[in-house]
């Protein structure tokens, strides 16, 4: 019975321990993290047309990593699934009204999970290194998975917030533990989400 314990044990945390590993020294701030190329946003949903405070709070770290002279280029990944629910365009929307150029915002409309996201950042973005943004508590699973698949990323994180509510950051954060072993799943079956030609948005900004 201990040893069936003990080999429960390490099947539960052995998801903590790939994200933990996979993660450790990349997280850092708009002010502390070094210039990359590219800045990796996910959608974290709508209100109608409009982000929601979490998503708005990723939106406003790119709009400061860009204009700090972080990055060149900002790749916004969501949702497209129905005419009326589209992040991107939404996470675009906002940038331009709050002062970033156009043509440095490139979106990807197929990015449903971070998983999706950053094989479609590598293999039809041509992205293999950048900087994501995301809520802290989601950060070591989108580190460890766009690593696992060949974006090797940093990231700066949204800490938590009141205002954000504290029982969904707190629900959010218990969500990332089933999140990591499916993702790790993901991962060692190399599942393959929708792809698509390759697009060169990110080409162009970077004039490449």
């Amino acid at each position: 019975m201990v040893v069936s314990v003990l080999v429960a044990l390490v099947l539960m945390l052995s998801p903590l321990v790939v994200t933990s590993v996979a993660s450790d020294g990349r997280s850092y701030t708009v002010d502390t993290v070094d210039p990359h190329d590219v800045v990796i946003v996910f959608g974290a949903g709508l209100y109608g047309d409009q982000p929601t405070p979490y998503l708005k709070a990723r939106l406003t770290i790119a709009r400061d990593l860009y204009n700090s002279g972080k990055v060149r280029a900002i790749l916004l990944t969501g949702d497209n699934l129905t005419e009326h629910h589209n992040e991107p365009a939404v996470m675009k929307k906002w940038l331009i009204d709050h002062g970033i150029p156009e043509d440095v915002i490139v979106l990807d409309h197929a990015g449903e999970d971070t998983y999706t996201s950053c094989v479609r950042a590598r293999k039809i973005f041509g992205v293999t290194s950048a900087i994501i943004v995301s809520q802290e508590y989601h950060l070591p699973r989108a580190i460890s998975v766009c690593r696992l698949v060949g974006v090797d990323v940093v990231a700066v994180g949204d800490p938590y917030d009141p205002e954000y509510n504290g029982w969904k950051w707190w629900r959010y954060t218990a969500r990332e533990y089933p999140a990591t072993v499916k993702m790790i799943l993901d991962v060692l079956r190399g599942r393959e989400p929708i792809l698509g030609d390759y697009e060169t948005g990110v080409d162009e900004v970077l004039g490449r």
